[in-house]
């Protein structure tokens, strides 16, 4: 789940909305941590409390709700895959200079051959382990690099200047929206870890989950802070390469490359391996041939990016997109809690009550959000 919030998506909404709110951008963080938290502790205690699939689940208490979650995650998951994709790109071309078409291809291969393995499953949570350890490392030197005022960073993170509730769904959507937050769900349930006795153990990865992530959006946070405040212009095209190059120069730069590659193929796999666990359900076929199925994904997801270029924006669109799905799949699985009498669990009731005020706030931030773009 960590790994497959911190994207290219990621790196570029986070670099670029700190250097519009500058030192404020950390009361984003700090918002967004505590309504991720509750999402997701929500959502993976219902799933694995039922031992199923969320669309299952869905499907059963509510029929027709599951096919609406397939239909709003697969999708989301496509067009985040699109953005992925094309960080891998960018990635390989700042590291050995290739052109972005076949380095997006040979980035789909390595996330291929991870589904062409007979333990697919522990191939991809080591694969993603690592990589997701070195993206930490390797920002927390540019970090040092940069030199960030942290007595700034830390009053603005509890007394902003200014709140921006559309940046704080993008941000929040990028995290736990879409299919990302049930990508930790759904993976627990095929690792067979699921059932009211697991329960202590799926909370704790609920919340590390969310720690990882936001410790990593911090690091890169206060990187890209100590260059914006040295007096450095970001290139609009692509503001986070500047600021590891500001930053520690050519060996910077090649950081860099590697940072995004690592956070994109990572992310790849899981959108990929999320949005295909939601399409099984449409046909047996699709739950037999899942693999294959999660290979087609792959190769449409590259093959979109070759088509229509580089998608400057659709790294933001995705992120406000699935934060705009986010709410309507949290509605359905609190409503499916009131119904889990038949799996002898009680959902706590602080996890009830917080659960449909985040609906609501995030509701009100979608509305917001379509309003601006529409």
């Amino acid at each position: 789940m960590a790994t497959s919030a911190i994207g290219p998506g990621f790196i570029n909404n986070t670099t670029k909305f700190t250097q519009q709110l500058t030192a404020g951008f950390g009361f984003v963080i700090l918002i967004s941590v505590l309504l991720d938290i509750i999402v997701q502790l929500n959502l993976w205690r219902i799933i694995t409390v039922h031992g199923d699939y969320a669309q299952n689940i869905a499907n059963k208490h509510f029929p027709g709700t599951g096919y609406l979650l397939i239909l709003l995650v697969s999708v989301g998951g496509f067009i985040f895959n699109i953005g992925n994709i094309a960080g891998c790109a960018l990635g390989l071309q700042v590291l050995f200079g290739m052109n972005l078409g076949p380095a997006a291809m040979i980035s789909a291969a390595i996330a291929i051959l991870l589904f062409v393995f007979k333990q697919a499953g522990k191939t991809m949570d080591w694969f993603t382990r690592i990589l997701g350890m070195l993206m930490i490392l390797l920002t927390f030197y540019v970090c040092m690099a940069s030199k960030p005022d942290l007595s700034i960073a830390v009053q603005k993170t509890f007394l902003p200047d200014m709140i921006d509730w559309k940046i704080i769904l993008t941000i929040v959507g990028g995290t736990v929206g879409g299919y990302i937050s049930f990508a930790g769900a759904h993976r627990l349930i095929d690792s067979g870890v699921h059932g009211k006795e697991n329960l202590p153990r799926v909370s704790r990865g609920a919340v590390s989950g969310i720690i990882i992530t936001s410790l990593m959006r911090y690091v890169l946070f206060l990187a890209v802070l100590g260059v914006v405040m040295n007096g450095v212009l970001l290139n609009e095209q692509n503001p986070a390469r500047t600021v590891f190059e500001a930053a520690a120069g050519t060996t910077g730069l090649k950081l860099f490359g590697l940072v995004l590659w690592s956070a994109a193929i990572t992310s790849v796999v899981g959108s990929a391996f999320t949005s295909v666990s939601f399409l099984q359900s449409l046909h047996p076929v699709l739950q037999k041939k899942k693999n294959k199925v999660t290979i087609l994904f792959i190769s449409l997801s590259a093959l979109a990016f070759i088509y229509f270029g580089q998608p400057s924006k659709i790294l933001v669109f995705a992120g406000a997109f699935n934060g705009i799905i986010l709410p309507v799949s949290l509605l359905i699985m609190l409503l499916i809690s009131y119904r889990s009498r038949n799996v002898e669990y009680r959902h706590p009731a602080w996890l009830t009550v917080s659960g449909w005020a985040v609906v609501l706030v995030l509701l009100y931030m979608s509305m917001i959000t379509l309003i601006a773009l529409f």
